[in-house]
């Protein structure tokens, strides 16, 4: 997932060759209690001028936190608040969609300071990122960007109160020491609490950032050991936490939309006569379509506001609509592959040449091509869109499961056309949220509606054919690979046409080719060892919305490139793994921009070049794990994939198990990933597993089909998703240890499910010798 401002700037390119205090209903640790009483270390924002210039040319190039909107934040002030009783409360600037991020930022910041974890809270920011720093929560960047400022939030908030102590005892800083909340003088054997210098700490100066000393890696006690559980577990487990979908707030009503059944499709005409006969609908309005392209906006509709769900559920139901389809209408995915399929097949535009395929291609001993198609995919997360919103004298509040509070906030502001100030967004907990929710169409038709009733609040509810019918999906495309072999069977040219329409579409009218930072998930960045490479991007047309979804492109083209490499090793006679590594080549550390990667996460290519070593690392762990090579009973095999993605490479190993009518059972995958140093193992093993039971969901079962410009599913009945009893019977997550803490951090959140797909593809074809050249499985296998 990639922010909009970067996405703009990419079609730019293309072109060329976001308030007053209110209470939070939602807070788990009150932001009212947190800010009051006297004594408390209210460590609350020394302002830093949020004004970025624009970036001169002879300015260097800039990269991770540094490139993104409102950059990054490290005073103590912004995320360290200390009670008079001592307990810590930790601000955190990320959503908390169910990856730890909390937990991982409060345990960075508590780390430093020499908090005693169990007297640490978490608060949740609302948005603001000229206080708090970019609050994007996409891209698998937020300990990535974050790390070493939180660190120094956290060492530079401890000497502060090691300087209180020093002062108030008349003694020198250096002779004071803090450790678990205590602030210790040895020579006069004198403490005092963190919550006892609260007060005199916050009245002072925030320390020179060079002056601030970071801990000794060695020293840690949190960072990187794997120990600390989710801080909001509790919540979790007893009903507590709250979401989007529980907020509360007196006088709500509630609501929800008819939205057009197509893309680009608007109201004709409507008659809502049996619906305010409904007992307890309230009002019935119109929502306007947009022009396409059309961004994040509403798409339009009939909005019905009652005094309870079920009561706007059964009069959305009594509305009569006329709707004129627009120009989608005819949208049919299954002809609309074959429109990619003959785009795939002709030249397109070339982004990345490196040798002469076609003059190597012709020499070459033998020659292989597949296709491979990926559908349309929804993030589905388990709670669907959900919004409050109240706007009360010329103030509008909102709460919101966001993955994007900044982005939500400007919108918010230019659709009501207040000032930025007047506008502010409470960020709850999010069910989930995989990309969906960092585009805020959903807080826009709350606020909406909210106007609509003279500004009461009011809560809008997507439902499950809600979120299917009328996302942003994940793009649907055809990756064509052909390849040229030597008399040993190895690539001596490698061609790569990649058709998909792309994100862009949501943004700027006319965009067909994808953008550099869809390019660089896996296409542009292709690590191998082949002497002649030509990728192509053929342009191809969007008939949907268009979004991120977790790992992105790199989902199609892990895919395509791993189950060819697979194919390629068959044709030669070789092992799949060993073939893979061989391709790989020798260990090499590649700037990734000397490949036609001018994207690269956005990261500093210095930095954060591609190392084949650390790819064939993780493909040798998950090969260990799982036994590659052992002996297997007749139906099962096993499949190999690696890829690199966000900074991070990841492989994965399957063991799947094909039945006498083609039903695919996955008994075993090992996952092992390199994403350097890190910080919270228990969080990442959990996001492996997670990423592995949604790739399982993507390989065997999930998609989006439309007909006459409608999606044809509408529930988990026809998306299906991995359920329990499909899940592996045994998943293993192989960490590559790195401890050390100079060098940068990796994705998390979404490297894992890029090689999935292509490892229980290849492992069936190892099981049956058929192969898999389109997702999802489904029943392939049963004729």
């Amino acid at each position: 997932m990639i922010h909009d401002a970067q996405i703009m700037a990419d079609l730019a390119t293309e072109t060329t060759a976001a308030a007053p205090e209110a209470p939070s209903a939602l807070a788990n640790v009150s932001r009212r209690a947190m800010l009051g009483g006297m004594g408390a270390l209210v460590l609350a924002l020394s302002w830093r001028d949020s004004a970025r210039a624009e970036d001169k040319k002879d300015e260097p190039k800039k990269f991770g936190a540094d490139a993104m909107p409102h950059g990054w934040q490290d005073d103590p002030k912004v995320f360290v608040a200390i009670a008079p009783d001592g307990t810590v409360t930790i601000t955190c600037h990320r959503s908390e969609m169910g990856q730890g991020v909390r937990t991982s930022v409060a345990l960075v910041v508590a780390d430093e300071l020499e908090a005693d974890w169990a007297k640490v809270k978490v608060a949740q920011a609302w948005g603001d990122e000229a206080r708090f720093g970019n609050q994007d929560t996409d891209g698998s960047r937020s300990l990535r960007h974050f790390f070493p400022h939180l660190r120094h939030a956290g060492a530079a908030a401890k000497a502060m109160l090691v300087q209180a102590a020093a002062k108030q005892w008349g003694v020198p800083a250096a002779e004071v020491k803090a450790e678990n909340s205590v602030l210790t003088h040895a020579k006069s054997k004198r403490t005092l609490g963190f919550g006892d210098v609260a007060a005199a700490a916050s009245e002072l100066a925030v320390p020179a950032r060079e002056s601030v000393t970071l801990k000794d890696p060695k020293a840690f006690k949190f960072i990187g050991k794997g120990k600390i559980g989710l801080i909001d577990n509790q919540d979790f487990t007893t009903g507590k936490a709250m979401y989007g979908l529980d907020t509360r707030l007196d006088g709500m009503l509630y609501a929800l939309v008819a939205r057009p059944p197509v893309f680009g499709g608007k109201v004709a005409s409507y008659d809502d006569s049996e619906t305010m006969k409904v007992p307890g609908v309230v009002k019935v309005f119109k929502i306007d379509t947009p022009e396409i392209p059309s961004e994040f906006q509403p798409i339009g509709g009939v909005a019905v506001i009652a005094k309870n769900t079920w009561a706007a559920m059964k009069g959305r139901d009594a509305l009569k609509i006329t709707w004129d389809d627009g120009p989608n209408a005819h949208y049919d995915s299954v002809a609309f592959r074959g429109e990619l399929e003959k785009a795939a097949r002709a030249p397109g535009k070339v982004v990345r040449n490196q040798g002469d395929v076609d003059g190597a291609m012709a020499k070459a001993k033998q020659r292989i091509e597949a296709e491979y198609f990926v559908p349309h995919l929804v993030q589905a997360p388990m709670e669907p869109p959900a919004a409050t919103v109240r706007i009360k004298d010329g103030f509008c509040e909102a709460w919101a499961c966001t993955q994007a509070p900044q982005a939500t906030h400007d919108r918010l502001a230019k659709k009501l056309n207040l000032p930025a100030d007047k506008v502010r967004v409470n960020v709850t907990l999010l069910g989930g949220g995989f990309g969906r929710k960092s585009k805020p169409d959903y807080v826009l038709e709350a606020a909406l509606c909210s106007q609509a009733v003279d500004g009461a609040p009011v809560k809008l509810t997507w439902t499950r054919e809600d979120d299917l019918h009328h996302g942003y999906y994940h793009t649907i495309s055809v990756e064509r690979l052909e390849a040229g072999l030597d008399d040993k069977g190895m690539p001596v040219a490698w061609l790569h046409r990649s058709a998909a329409p792309t994100i862009g579409s949501i943004f700027a009218a006319g965009a067909k080719n994808e953008l550099p930072f869809e390019l660089g998930m896996g296409l542009t960045n292709t690590p191998f060892a082949v002497p002649n490479i030509r990728l192509e991007n053929p342009a191809a047309d969007a008939h949907v919305r268009i979004g991120w979804f977790r790992s992105v492109s790199n989902i199609p083209h892990a895919f395509a490139i791993q189950s060819f490499v697979a194919e390629l090793a068959h044709a030669a006679g070789k092992d799949p793994k060993e073939y893979l590594l061989a391709l790989i080549g020798p260990d090499r550390v590649i700037d990734p921009t000397t490949i036609g990667d001018v994207w690269n996460y956005g990261e500093d290519p210095a930095r954060y070049p591609i190392e084949t070593a650390r790819l064939r690392g993780v493909i040798e762990a998950a090969a260990k794990g799982i036994g590659w090579g052992r002996k297997l009973p007749k139906g099962r095999g096993l499949g190999i994939a690696g890829h690199y993605s966000f900074v991070t490479h990841t492989a994965v190993a399957a063991e799947v198990e094909v039945g006498a009518k083609g039903e695919v059972s996955v008994k075993r995958i090992d996952i092992a990933v390199d994403c350097g140093p890190q910080v919270n193992p228990e969080r990442i093993r959990s996001q492996m597993e997670g990423a592995v039971v949604m790739g399982m969901g993507l390989a065997l079962s999930a998609e989006i089909t439309f007909k006459d410009g409608r999606a044809q599913q509408n529930n988990f009945d026809g998306y299906e998703i991995t359920r329990l009893d499909a899940a592996p019977k045994e998943l293993h997550v192989h960490l590559i240890q790195n401890n050390d803490y100079s060098r940068p951090l990796g994705g998390v959140g979404e490297p894992g499910v890029p090689p999935v797909a292509p490892a229980i593809a290849n492992a069936v074809f190892a099981a049956t010798g058929r192969r898999i050249r389109q997702l999802p499985i489904r029943d392939q296998l049963s004729s």
